[in-house]
């Protein structure tokens, strides 16, 4: 079981449960074709919006596996909210987790997905005491993955046309670390 204390601060950032209050910056990026292209789902309404902020301000703990840790990732130096990170507990026997992560475009550069991601990280290793984890991307998406190799993870697979996602097949990269390969 895992329950972070919040907020998860890092040089830039800081990592807290998201709230209703969080609607307006979540709908921003959540809304934008350019977000939702290498994802499962369409740009999405206000309203699908705010279904989908409540499950987030839900998942601040993992207790078993299949549980999932979601949290807003905010500027230190204004508070502003800039995206998403997340951390799934795929695997109790494993010991396996997945990390993911939505960035507004407009904090694209920054280094900001690879230090929220690199907090993932170390949740699951250092305070769930995960063995493996993963981050499985659309293959396509070459942003993402420099993301995953700036955190030391390792393409270990590319699935072929494995997933139907918006009317076209799409292939799914795997990216993976170790407990022993992870320097904090």
């Amino acid at each position: 079981m895992l329950q972070p204390t919040y907020p998860i601060t890092t040089d830039r950032l800081i990592l807290r449960p998201f709230t209703q209050d969080d609607l307006d910056a979540v709908h921003a990026y959540e809304s934008r074709p350019d977000v939702a292209r290498y994802l499962l789902w369409e740009p999405r309404d206000r309203d699908t919006s705010r279904t989908y902020l409540d499950k987030k301000i839900a998942r601040t703990a993992l207790h078993d596996e299949g549980d999932a840790i979601d949290l807003a990732i905010t500027l230190r130096d204004t508070g502003h909210l800039i995206g998403s990170a997340l951390l799934i507990w795929t695997s109790k026997e494993h010991r396996q987790g997945e990390i993911g992560y939505i960035l507004h475009p407009g904090h694209h550069g920054h280094g900001y997905a690879p230090e929220a991601a690199r907090e993932m990280l170390r949740l699951g290793f250092t305070d769930l005491g995960l063995h493996r984890i993963t981050g499985r991307i659309d293959a396509r998406n070459t942003a993402s993955a420099r993301v995953l190799e700036k955190l030391h993870m390792r393409h270990e697979a590319t699935l072929i046309d494995n997933e139907y996602v918006k009317g076209e097949w799409a292939s799914e990269a795997i990216y993976a670390i170790l407990d022993t390969e992870w320097t904090p």
